[in-house]
Order: C-alpha cells, then structure tokens, then sequence
C-alpha cells in the first residue's frame, strides 16, 4: 500500500532520519486509498465498467446475526461489525454479474492507520482460497447464488485489536478497481478467550461469562474485620465504550503493531489509567475535598468516566484505588482480555519495597507521624488480567497484577504491572513487571520502632500477620466473595512460605534481618484490642484485653489514640486520647472498656467512616513495650430501591431511590446518582438538603432495552457523609 503514495504525500511526511514512515499511534486517522490504482498509461478505450464491479458488501453485523452470535460480541451497544481473533465470519459480497472464477480475480484488504504497512500487521491483503488453516488469515467462498458470493475469512490469532478499514480490490489489466471508502463495513478485531491459539485463552465457559461477559462487578472494601462490598457498573458494552478504550491506546502512543500483544497493552493501560503522567483518564485524589469533580465515592460505575474522558481528552476528577481498578477492569474486559477486580486488605504501601513497614513510637509509646513514613491501607484494590507469558519461563501464565492507581513509578512512570501472580506466590520477583512491589504489598512485616534520645533504634515489637490478611475477589456467577490469598501467599509459618520469602530475598527483595536490630520482646503478656461494630452517628465502646502468663504482677501504662484516616492509612486527625494504668494480677486476664462519643468524632469524620486505633503499653516493671493497631469502620445506611410498573424490555417502568438521613445534623449539597447497565443510563440529581431523621424520595423513568438479570446501583454523596450505596436485582421480561 505505502508504496503508491502520491508525490505530494510524500513531501508532507517529516523528514526523519530513524525511519521512513512516521510512528503510527492512531487507530483513528486514515489514509486515502485510490479506487483506481493504474499500472502505467491508460489506455482511451478503458471502461472500468467492463469489468467485475461491488455493488455492496453485507457483513452480518446485527446483534441476532451469524457473526457477532459466534464471537459472542451480541451484547456491544455498536452497529458494525465486531468479532475476534482467530475464528471465522461471514461477509457477503454482491458483484454486477455473477463471479467467474477462471478469468475474474479480487481480494480482500484490511488497513489500520495513516501508514498502512504489511510487515507491522496494519495492511492485510487477503486472497480467496480453497481453505481456512486455523490461526492464519485467509477466505474462501462457502457459497454462490446469481451476481453474489458469500466469503468465510479466517483471522490470524496474533492480529492487532482495533478497528480496521475493509476495501475490495479486483484486477484489471490496467490496474486495480477499489470499493470506495465505506465505514459501514469497518470491523473490530477483539482478542479471543474462546480460541485456544490466542494469548488470552481460558478454558473454562462460566469463567470467559464472568471475566469477560459479565458488565457488571462487586468492590469489597471496609476492613479484614468488617468487609463491605459495593456492585460497581463495568458497562463494557455500552454505547461509544469500545472507542474510548481503543482512543485510550492512542493516548498511551502505543504503537499499532503492538497492539496484539496483552503484556503491552496491560502495561501501557497501568498508566494511562491515571493521570500522574500525560493526562491519563482520572486524576486521584485522597484528600476528601472535591469541589471542582466527583467524589470517588459518589461513582457507580466506569461508563461515565470513559465517554468523559473520550470526549474532553482531560483528566476526569476524582479517582481512588477501586476507580482506578473498576475502570481498568471495563478496558480489559471491551477488549476481551479477561479480567478480575482484586481486594487487598491491609495492603502495604512500603515506600523502599523492603518489606518493613516501620512505625517509630515516641518516649509516650505513641506513634510519631512526623517519621512514619510507610502506610498500611485498610484495603487497595487492583486488576487480575488472564494471558500467556511468552516473555518468561514456562509456568507463570494465568493471572497477572496490573494496577492503574499511581503509587510508585516503574521506569520512570506511574504504571505497575503486568506481574506474574504465581511469580509473587514463589518469590520468583525477578521476572517483569514490578513482582517486588507487589510482593511487598502483600507480605510485609510491620516493625514498631522506638527512637532514642541518642539516636539509636529499639524495635519494640513486630507484627508478621497483619499485612495482606486476606485477599479475595467475587465468586464466578455470583455477588459473593472467593478467598484467593492462597493464590498470592502460603500458609503463614509454612516451610514453604520462609522458602519463598528467602528466594524473594535472593532476587533482590531488601529484607533487614531481625539480628540486625537489638529486640527482646515482653513474652508473658498478651494484648488484645477490640471494637464493637457501631453505627455512624452512635456512641460505640472499644476494649483492651491483658492476659498475664506470667507469676509476676504487673502495671502498664496504657495509652489509647483513636485516629480518624484515609483508607490508605493516612492520618488526619486524632479524634480521642486516653490513658490510664492498668493492674495485671499473675496469670490472669483484664479487660478495660472506653467509649467513644459520637460527637468526638462527627466533625472530622472522612467519607469511608475509618478509624485507626493505636494502643501502646509499657510495663513498668520490665520497660518494655506491648503494640497493638486495629482499623475499624461504621455502618453507613443504605439507599433502598424499589421498581414500579412492569419489568418488560421496550415498556416504560419507574425507579424509586429512598434514603433516611440517620445523622444528627442535616445533610448539605446531596447528590444521588443511578445507573443500570441495559435499563437506564446513569442519571444524577442534585438535592439541597435533608435534615436530621427525614427521608428522600427520588422516582426515575426509564425504558428498559434488554431483557435479562440486570442490576441497579445508586449512589448518595453530600458534605457531611459519603460511600451511601444501594442495589437491586431486576429481571426484565422479554416483550
């Protein structure tokens, strides 16, 4: 194709001394194609209509018809034709008179770009054959009848994903006739999880309806001891999402012939997902003020935050880690590579990947804000993306870690990813990408160090257990939650687990042995925290437990600081303090109850209704010191949905969103948002105010377009409270 570029094409092509063809990034510009590409001279008697003409190509493209059927692509909200990779489909072509295959000749050509070129996979020429090879392009003609042909075209396994030009070109003796440029006939080329020669192949049919069929999800979030989860609206097959996630390979400047490959679209992705570097979908925001966006809180969904993005190309306001994640997950998912969305809890994020996280403690026993540096996040969720490893040795395929929130570079950008899940497991993190930090994430120590007057550094007392306790995502074909963290880690204390650790260590992990540091902890006295489960808005009690091994008795100074923090971890006020002396009697337990008033902490409260509590104990007898730090989060109300009307496709029907404001103030600038992949496109309201104890009552029309199990989420977002959700199975009945 390049070949026949006018000269003056050629002129207006920058001069570059590395490459004749400039980068080709876009999958939206073109080139123009000539509908008569001559020979030589023509000669005066020529009359292109002497020769085999298309009238019109039909590519079966509606959603009941034969090819979006087979590749599974019937659910697209899209009217041309999407199939994917290294399996057939059927186009129609209808000539001026009937095919004579011993004298006329054409052939197929599928472009992509402004620079069309063979060897990079963006110009494909396809000649009609006897037969299909699989994995391989090719056409045949599985059917004749009066002027039209019906084709069967093979895709090869490893094509580049996006949307390609088709043309047909039939030979004169005097040059090629082209159809004329035609967008109606444009196809997308997804990957293929049903094709056991694609890279994204998974063998299982109720996994590829989960992983990659299924338009709807489930966030868990809260913490270890009190789990919360949230539906969250993928919505990969809704309206102009297909083109804004392939707009997000141009933005990444990925260039077209590597757009086959899922290790480098999932790379490329992990940083276009945030906008840390060049402008990228959604602009993070941990500091609970939002006033120029959205709260992260207050999305439902990805679909929003994609056609915002494809439509202004700016930073969409605000994300936190389950956006990032849940946008990510939908561009996995509309691309067909599958995909899973993955809870952390109690995720370590370790500035130096040494796998401590370290707590200095101040004389009182009380954690120093100014040099704890490290965090643990009460949960951070990431992606599981499904593919081969060709890149490395055999045996770590299968699921990988790519994770869109910006936390710490990896060269030179904020992007981590794709990591071998099974690498992670065994220690292997030597192999690409970014295992290390993963692998910190998920099993770092926490080492409560207390500075001295000289300088030196006593680490007081170590937790092994806490970070990534437990990690899980949602079950396939249900909303309930899998518990994956044997997928991540052995069994805490398992010899198979030091072995891991130790292979980690030899690859490079910086791990400081505890030799290293003088530590003798106090053995014969346990302490233990609790928090009773509360409501927002009410007083709630916290208990400290001492048990006593020893025949000794003790005192301890006992100091409680009640933190109200970001998920992450961060600290942004202390709300309570209180301490007190506590009397151990020899071998013997003592609990010791606090109440925290609701009015401590109402002023200050963030959107995730988080606490962090330390509490630190000196025995006064030995000196030492006993640590303990547990998160906790209240209950938030939830909005209540009901339905009116009949539930059938193509009939009006109501939705009623209902919420009571549980709080003792009223509740200012209150926005609800309501979403329903295939019932209702997400619609916001914004609300003044509703004081203490009244309920709002919001009722929305809609017109349901398919029939099937749908989901409607909602979302309340106001000043004083945030992360209100509610959701409702609907079954719409076909009509």
């Amino acid at each position: 194709m390049s070949e026949t570029m006018s000269t003056n094409e050629e002129k207006k092509l920058p001069l570059n001394g590395r490459r004749a063809i400039p980068p080709n990034y876009s999958n939206d510009e073109e080139n123009e194609v000539p509908e008569m590409e001559a020979f030589g001279l023509i000669p005066r008697g020529f009359n292109p209509r002497d020769y085999l003409r298309v009238e019109e190509i039909y590519m079966f493209k509606d959603p009941h018809e034969i090819n979006k059927q087979e590749h599974h692509t019937d659910k697209y909200y899209n009217p041309k034709l999407i199939v994917r990779r290294g399996q057939s489909f059927q186009i129609q072509i209808y000539f001026n008179r009937p095919y004579k295959p011993e004298t006329d000749q054409f052939w197929l050509e599928f472009l992509m770009g402004r620079y069309p070129q063979q060897n990079k996979g963006t110009y494909i020429p396809i000649a009609v054959g006897n037969v299909l090879k699989p994995g391989q392009w090719g056409a045949k003609i599985i059917h004749r009848e009066n002027n039209s042909i019906r084709l069967s075209i093979m895709s090869s396994t490893t094509c580049i994903i996006g949307k390609f030009r088709l043309y047909v070109a039939v030979l004169t003796p005097f040059g090629i006739l082209r159809t004329r440029r035609n967008s109606a006939t444009d196809t997308y080329i997804l990957f293929n999880p049903w094709c056991q020669l694609d890279a994204v192949y998974l063998d299982d049919e109720k996994e590829r309806e989960e992983y990659v069929l299924n338009d709807v999800g489930v966030v868990f979030h809260g913490n270890v001891e009190d789990i919360k989860s949230r539906s969250w609206s993928y919505g990969q097959f809704e309206e102009n999402v297909l083109d804004a996630c392939l707009f997000l390979m141009d933005k990444a400047e990925l260039e077209l012939s590597g757009r086959g490959n899922p290790i480098k679209i999932c790379r490329v992705a992990s940083a276009v997902i945030n906008s840390r570097d060049e402008n990228g979908v959604i602009a993070g925001s941990w500091n609970n003020s939002y006033d120029d966006g959205v709260a992260p809180s207050a999305w439902t969904g990805s679909v929003d935050i994609l056609l915002e993005y494809y439509s202004s190309k700016q930073p969409v306001r605000y994300g936190q880690c389950w956006v990032f994640a849940g946008v990510f997950n939908t561009f996995l998912r509309c691309l067909g590579i599958p995909a899973r969305l993955i809870t952390n809890y109690s995720s370590a994020h370790d500035n130096n990947a040494n796998l401590r996280l370290d707590f200095f403690l101040d004389d009182e026993g009380k954690v120093d804000t100014r040099l704890t540096k490290d965090s643990v996040w009460n949960y951070h969720c990431w992606n599981e993306a499904w593919m081969t490893r060709p890149d490395l040795p055999v045996g770590f395929g299968g699921w990988q870690v790519v994770d869109g929130t910006p936390q710490e570079t990896s060269d030179g950008m904020y992007r981590c990813g794709p990591a071998s899940v099974q690498a992670i497991k065994h220690g292997h993190v030597c192999f690409q990408f970014d295992a290390p930090f993963v692998y910190a994430e998920v099993n770092s120590d926490i080492f409560y160090t207390k500075m001295e007057k000289n300088g030196t550094q006593v680490v007081e007392s170590i937790d092994t257990t806490r970070v990534g306790q437990l990690i899980v995502t949602k079950e396939v074909g249900g909303d309930g939650m899998v518990d994956i963290t044997e997928e991540y880690k052995f069994r805490e204390g398992s010899d198979e687990e030091r072995l891991a650790l130790e292979t980690a260590v030899m690859y490079g992990v910086k791990k400081q042995s505890i030799q290293d540091t003088t530590y003798q902890p106090q053995t014969d006295v346990e302490m233990d925290f609790q928090a009773q489960k509360a409501v927002l808005g009410n007083d709630f009690k916290v208990t400290i437990t001492f048990r006593n091994k020893s025949r000794n008795s003790y005192t301890a100074t006992t100091y409680l600081s009640g933190n109200i923090v970001f998920y992450t971890g961060v600290t942004k006020s202390e709300f309570k303090k209180h301490s007190f002396s506590a009397k151990l009697e020899p071998s013997s337990s003592s609990s010791f109850d606090i109440v925290i008033r609701s009015r401590e902490y109402m002023s200050d409260l963030l959107e995730q209704a988080s606490f962090h509590f330390f509490v630190t104990a000196r025995i006064n007898e030995t000196g030492k010191i006993l640590a303990v730090q547990k998160a906790t989060v209240l209950e938030i109300p939830a909005l209540r949905i009901k339905t009116k009307g009949e539930l059938v496709a193509g009939k009006e029907m109501s939705v009623i969103v209902e919420f009571t404001n549980p709080l003792k103030q009223t509740l200012e600038n209150v926005t609800l948002r309501l979403e329903g992949p295939g019932v209702l496109r997400t619609i916001k309201k914004q609300f003044g105010r509703i004081p203490m104890n009244s309920t709002l009552t919001w009722e929305v029309k809609c017109i349901p377009m398919r029939p099937g199990l749908r989901k409607l989420i909602a979302s309340l977002s106001s000043d004083a409270l945030r992360h209100v959700y509610g959701e409702l199975n609907v079954q719409i009945q076909k009509p």
